[in-house]
């Protein structure tokens, strides 16, 4: 015989036995029952202010331990008030896991006016979500947790959803031990897709390496990688700083670029790892690759979507490099002579892939001049104050950002991290008012580091009641806003079609008095050595400090 629990009791014993020891989240009239068990499983909880910032920590917190982030809803408005930050955690390959309780079993199909009553929870977030999982007892709740942590550990990391019934949440039945998700070893690829690889690669003259989200569990040997053909590294935003930005082949957050993408077009081989080289990636539709594309992915779907790859190798990105580094340098130990000779090559073309790796770093540093010189008029207003930036900020420094023109045009490009560092950018789906709480989630993750938010003024009044929860927690915590007084992209658009701008300018607010008033501390910094200052003070003081930069607008 098991031991008689609860619903809300088995959901929170089911978390404990995964290692869950934070969650985010609000009570609710719904959810107490959850609630009720959390400290005696050493749970602890961090409160937000709304469940998209409830969401959007959860994402900055696994983002920086690789652990899943859990978030806590109540039914109804509650549940897909966090449905945004479900869709960006989709977007990124984010392990979030967000529990719920839902209509009870019998509730009839015609609407009662039950408090949150909804149509169907699990409709909803089946559409943003990789799964919704109804549960149908209390003994059945321990395998739908099982089920969202396999899916975290054995493929493609993505959001799922639990919804416990009200009555099943309140209801005791006799259960047996945990049901923990079984041990599986990372996906090993095919050793006859590694070696196809190494050989495409090492037979290449003109290698690229392209680094996504995915890959940054590899970074050392997409370091030696790069370093063993020769091959300069262009990143995606999620795959900022898996290669130092600052290290001679680093292009850095560059595939948006004409210039990059145009070298990218005539390289005779590209290794793309755990990237989807997507519209949001390039900017623009995926370009045409004229030599090989070698794609390294967790999940085979990427093989053949966008652009399909001649040379596929699936499994874990950190078991797949590990096996192609050593592939390759078993070739390269190789006589080159005998190697050119093998692929029908002359002494003189063996030779000449010899001058291309000694010219890769020269071609890269041409490559960065010719991004910047793409965008100096534009970005020049960001450039001082993001070196102010690095120039304070520990290498192991963590930083959110916003959909804001100071982020995807200012700090991806212009930002330089490293592998020891992390730059957390809501990609693809490109929610506004992800910076504040995934910074709030980053910090609470790892109190140890420096955490800074990058936002613009739109973005962060999307999420900018989560100042109460940075200054409850009293963690220290920089807010740096760029204030164009709007939605300055959008602005720029209409103006680029002829249009008048409309409905994009804000009524001025002074952001460092609100920030005063939900009891942090807020300033204004009108060149870099005044944000340097304020920056400095900033991450030594307790709670949100939110430093505004006022910026010209047209």
């Amino acid at each position: 015989m098991g031991d008689a629990v609860t619903g809300g009791e088995a959901l929170v014993r089911a978390l404990c036995g995964h290692a869950v020891t934070r969650v985010f989240g609000i009570p609710g009239t719904h959810n107490l029952e959850i609630y009720r068990h959390l400290s005696a499983y050493g749970i602890r909880h961090t409160l937000t202010r709304h469940e998209q910032g409830a969401g959007y920590a959860a994402d900055g917190y696994a983002r920086v331990t690789h652990r899943p982030g859990v978030v806590i809803t109540t039914t109804g408005p509650a549940l897909l008030n966090a449905a945004a930050a479900v869709g960006q955690a989709y977007s990124d390959s984010v392990r979030l896991l967000v529990v719920s309780p839902g209509m009870p079993l019998r509730h009839p199909r015609l609407a009662t006016g039950l408090l949150h009553e909804t149509r169907s929870q699990t409709e909803a977030l089946r559409g943003v979500a990789a799964f919704s999982h109804r549960v149908s007892s209390v003994a059945e709740i321990d395998a739908a947790v099982a089920r969202a942590f396999t899916l975290f550990r054995t493929r493609r990391p993505r959001p799922a959803h639990i919804e416990v019934p009200l009555d099943v949440l309140e209801a005791t039945e006799e259960t047996g031990p945990v049901r923990i998700t079984p041990r599986v070893a990372p996906l090993a690829p095919a050793p006859e897709a590694v070696r196809d690889a190494a050989e495409a690669l090492r037979g290449a003259r003109r290698p690229a390496i392209v680094l996504g989200g995915g890959a940054r569990g590899a970074a050392a040997s997409c370091l030696a990688l790069a370093e063993e053909l020769g091959a300069p590294v262009v990143t995606t935003a999620n795959g900022k700083g898996i290669v130092p930005e600052t290290h001679p082949l680093s292009l850095g957050v560059s595939l948006h670029s004409p210039s990059v993408q145009k070298w990218l077009c005539e390289r005779d081989a590209v290794l793309a790892v755990g990237t989807e080289l997507a519209e949001s990636d390039l900017w623009s539709p995926p370009p045409t690759l004229n030599g090989a594309l070698i794609r390294v992915d967790l999940d085979p779907d990427q093989m053949y979507a966008g652009l399909p790859a001649d040379i596929d190798v699936v499994g874990d990105a950190r078991v797949s490099l590990k096996a192609l580094l050593s592939e390759v340098r078993f070739h390269a130990r190789v006589e080159p002579g005998v190697r050119a000779h093998a692929r029908g090559e002359t002494d003189v073309r063996a030779h000449a892939r010899v001058r291309d790796d000694e010219d890769a770093a020269v071609q890269a540093g041409a490559l960065r001049a010719a991004r910047d010189a793409e965008t100096t008029e534009r970005d020049a207003r960001w450039i001082p104050y993001l070196r102010a930036i690095r120039s304070v900020l520990a290498d192991t420094a963590v930083i959110t950002s916003d959909s804001a023109q100071c982020c995807y045009y200012g700090a991806l490009p212009h930002l330089p991290l490293g592998p020891a560092g992390r730059y957390l950018h809501p990609t693809g789906f490109g929610t506004l008012g992800y910076a504040l709480p995934a910074a709030i989630g980053a910090k609470v993750a790892r109190p140890d580091r420096q955490v800074v938010a990058l936002s613009g003024d739109g973005g962060l009044q999307f999420t900018v009641q989560e100042l109460a929860t940075a200054a409850q927690l009293q963690l220290p915590l920089p807010v740096v806003v760029f204030d164009n007084g709007g939605y300055g992209e959008i602005r720029d658009e209409m103006a680029a079609r002829g249009d008048d701008p409309t409905a994009v300018d804000l009524a001025p607010v002074d952001l460092p008095a609100l920030a005063r008033a939900y009891g942090g501390q807020g300033t204004r910094a009108c060149g870099p050595g005044e944000l340097a200052a304020a920056l400095t003070e900033a991450l030594r003081t307790p709670g949100p400090t939110l430093i505004a930069i006022p910026e010209e607008t047209p």
